[in-house]
């Protein structure tokens, strides 16, 4: 379903957008801006739906969008004429033609059957500069019955004349605990495969939901604690060769090292807690006491740091096997 309700963690986007309902002060223009899976089509939609809705402003008290008129049911299934998506072809960015096609030469054309024409662009980012400047034209003079939406995961790479025109909706960060209640009650996971997906979705609840159907995830986080429990045993070049093996689970370096930065970090914990309860990785919990009797606080902190380096290094393109070799040897000397 897709209502209010099931948009998890995000209050003040929420209350905005229900504010903007009963009011009727709708904006011609908004921007939504948040992580990568993090919910931005997903509130999309339903704002979209609610904007259709047939109950809208009958006073009834039916919830909105209903989910039960004409117009709801078609949204659903992705088929209301007045909810566009604007795509693009080429997949890095989006051209100035796309812009005319989709948007500015088709706003003039009023709604098909309801009061709002909503236009819905995904990856607002990759707007070339002719194509925001474009966009530009139909923000400054939209007619009345046109709502743009624009999704970006980087303010940044929007013209500010772009951004003056349009009202802002940050996502932030979604609560652990709501995150953890919404895989172990919505998905059936269980609390420790719960507890690895938060660990790693940092706040990004259609990340955690990603990982927890991942089999590739699931792959690299058993690669991954292997080397991690048996360091001391290993050579350097087979730990860079286990490192590289996660290539064919189409995840990346930053995932690898993510993994080892809460395995350590669990280390650390439990060094100074002596209690497993509280642990990302707990069902290794022999493994992370020797790994805690063996190192000591100062190593365990270097290899906390070193990590953070590395994702640095990863990000400012080093090579990846000088950058894993470099950090294997930080591990293997303090842990």
């Amino acid at each position: 379903m897709a209502s209010f309700r099931d948009i998890i963690g995000q209050d003040q986007i929420r209350e905005h957008m229900h504010n903007a309902i009963a009011s009727g002060k709708i904006s011609h223009a908004y921007i939504i801006n948040g992580e990568q899976f993090s919910g931005k089509e997903f509130i999309a939609k339903i704002f979209a739906m609610a904007l259709q809705c047939e109950e809208r402003g009958k006073g009834n008290g039916v919830e909105i969008p209903c989910q039960e008129c004409h117009s709801c049911k078609q949204a659903l299934s992705n088929n209301q004429p007045d909810i566009i998506k604007v795509t693009h072809e080429k997949p890095n960015s989006i051209s100035v033609d796309d812009i005319r096609a989709q948007l500015s030469g088709d706003v003039g054309i009023k709604p098909y059957s309801s009061p709002y024409k909503i236009y819905i662009m995904n990856e607002a980012e990759k707007m070339t500069t002719q194509a925001q400047n474009a966009l530009l034209k139909t923000l400054e003079e939209p007619p009345e019955y046109v709502v743009i939406m624009l999704l970006t995961t980087n303010l940044n790479a929007l013209l500010p004349t772009i951004l003056s025109r349009c009202v802002i909706l940050n996502m932030k960060p979604v609560a652990d605990h709501l995150v953890r209640k919404y895989l172990m009650s919505e998905l059936q996971l269980t609390d420790y495969k719960a507890e690895v997906c938060v660990a790693f979705a940092r706040g990004n609840i259609g990340k955690a939901r990603q990982l927890a159907f991942s089999e590739g995830f699931e792959n690299m986080k058993d690669e991954a604690l292997s080397i991690l429990k048996y360091i001391q045993d290993m050579e350097l070049q087979e730990m860079v060769a286990a490192a590289n093996q996660i290539k064919e689970y189409k995840l990346d370096r930053n995932d690898l090292i993510d993994i080892m930065r809460v395995w350590y970090r669990d280390v650390l914990l439990f060094k100074a807690t002596n209690d497993m309860n509280h642990l990302v990785f707990r069902e290794e919990g022999s493994a992370l006491r020797q790994v805690a009797n063996r190192s000591s606080y100062e190593g365990i902190e270097a290899i906390l740091e070193a990590l953070e380096k590395a994702k640095k290094r990863l990000d400012a393109n080093v090579n990846p096997d000088l950058v894993m070799e470099l950090l294997f040897l930080t591990m293997k000397e303090n842990g």
